[in-house]
């Protein structure tokens, strides 16, 4: 301790004052402190460890490239791995060909996608298209640009001031429907909301409309549905606004497609991936660009206005192919839809016996659970209960670790989000749903004698 009484680290930590375990290694869907402790993986970090830990064909890679070279300027030189990386995501991307601009993080991504899509408007000499609209749920990520497409109530509020309004739109949220209505009898009115937006800014205004395709943090796992994404595309296209896809959750293989829009056969003008790009082994992220957007680029300026340091450095890039190769080489993409299936069913089984679950859902290995107070009239617990730590908590302390998210309509309730690695194996959910299950009974009891 020092001298005013606090641990002696110089790390900023999420908690400064929670005492975190010291992780030593990982292996396989598991990870281990430094007391000997072995966690199951449930989620994946923050849904981004997607083939495990300790694949050595990464190691190895990792060391090879190490070997070559780590790090060139992108303004000076390219490289084989980048050309390679950026070849392959083309080739997995849905419908045609894509270029990759890559940076280091997901909000990177997310951000890059914003500058590209006003810049493409302006290369076309329409100078008017700046604004980005985005759903009222949704989180694209934590740099100031990102954050202003965000929706998540909680990361804006500190920096409300700075940021744009762009998150305007409602979510396609079935199960609390923002105009109380019930599907398919709605006439997909949250998709109808996009237009109504569109219309009331002026479509001379917007340069793009961003969405994640399975809401991730801001709502845990929510998918749309039939019909959502191909109305939300017929809009974009008739109002003459690029749409961006945000992956970074979603992307490479997590949800049964290599990309989430596949599961709607849209094409995305923009994609942004992180995540299970790299699966955590490099800080690694890019923003796919559409031939179509790349077309004015090509013919004007012939440069896109963002970059970084680290930008498609040779060291990440053998990192992420490394990776790219070994989901293709196992066969994860199919992995993933298959237990996503079975543990889908398994967490409904688990619903059926746990009054604090609401609601499940999710696709392929990007599952999660809404947390209620009374499953009948969905109503959340108070914010002040911190029923979400608590579950996260609670599980970590019987090794099984899951990811927070926000539920409610508003963002101020709870969710639980479950996305294993996809090396998963069916007796290894069957552990984790156990842990689950006992987590859940701990916190049932808890809650009923806290409030009673």
């Amino acid at each position: 301790m020092n001298a005013k009484g606090r641990a002696c680290s110089h790390l900023i930590k999420p908690i400064l004052d929670y005492n975190y375990p010291s992780v030593t290694h990982g292996k396989g869907i598991y990870l281990y402190d430094a007391e000997g402790k072995m966690y199951v993986d449930g989620c994946s970090g923050a849904v981004t460890a997607s083939i495990g830990h300790g694949v050595q064909d990464v190691v190895q890679a990792m060391q090879e490239q190490a070997a070559k070279v780590s790090f060139v300027y992108r303004s000076q030189f390219t490289s084989e791995a980048a050309e390679q990386l950026a070849h392959k995501l083309s080739d997995a991307a849905p419908g045609g060909e894509y270029w990759s601009f890559f940076v280091n993080s997901g909000s990177e991504a997310t951000e890059t996608a914003m500058k590209i899509a006003i810049q493409y408007w302006q290369e076309k000499g329409i100078q008017g298209k700046y604004k980005i609209i985005s759903r009222r749920m949704s989180y694209h990520g934590i740099t100031l640009g990102s954050l202003s497409m965000s929706g998540h109530v909680l990361r804006r509020k500190r920096f409300t001031p700075l940021l744009e309004d762009f998150p305007i739109v409602e979510p396609a949220f079935c199960y609390r429907c923002p105009f109380e209505q019930t599907y398919p009898a709605c006439d997909l009115m949250c998709a109808g909301d996009l237009e109504a937006a569109i219309k009331r800014i002026g479509a001379e205004h917007i340069a793009a409309f961003i969405a994640e395709p399975i809401v991730g943090a801001a709502g845990g796992a929510v998918v749309p549905p039939a019909g959502y994404y191909e109305r939300i595309k017929h809009i974009c296209e008739r109002y003459n606004v690029l749409f961006i896809a945000d992956e970074v959750m979603t992307g490479i293989a997590r949800t049964g497609k290599m990309f989430a829009m596949e599961h709607w056969k849209v094409e995305p003008d923009i994609i942004a991936l992180g995540k299970g790009m790299s699966a955590g082994y490099t800080p690694m992220a890019a923003t796919l660009v559409s031939e179509r957007v790349m077309e004015p680029i090509w013919r004007g300026s012939k440069s896109i206005m963002s970059g970084h340091t680290y930008s498609a450095n040779p060291q990440s890039a053998a990192v992420s192919l490394a990776v790219l190769n070994y989901i293709e080489q196992h066969g994860l993409v199919e992995a993933a839809e298959v237990n996503g299936r079975y543990l889908l069913e398994r967490l409904q089984q688990l619903a059926q016996r746990c009054e604090l679950i609401g609601d499940v859902r999710g696709k392929g290995m990007l599952l999660a659970f809404e947390v209620v107070a009374h499953r009948a009239d969905k109503r959340s617990f108070p914010p002040e209960r911190g029923v979400t730590s608590l579950i996260i908590a609670t599980a970590m302390e019987k090794g099984l670790l899951l990811y927070p998210a926000a539920g409610g309509l508003d963002g101020t309730g709870d969710a639980v989000i479950i996305a294993p690695p996809l090396i998963i194996t069916q007796p290894e959910m069957d552990m984790l749903l156990t842990l689950l299950e006992e987590t859940l009974r701990e916190v049932t009891a808890e809650l009923l004698r806290t409030t009673g």
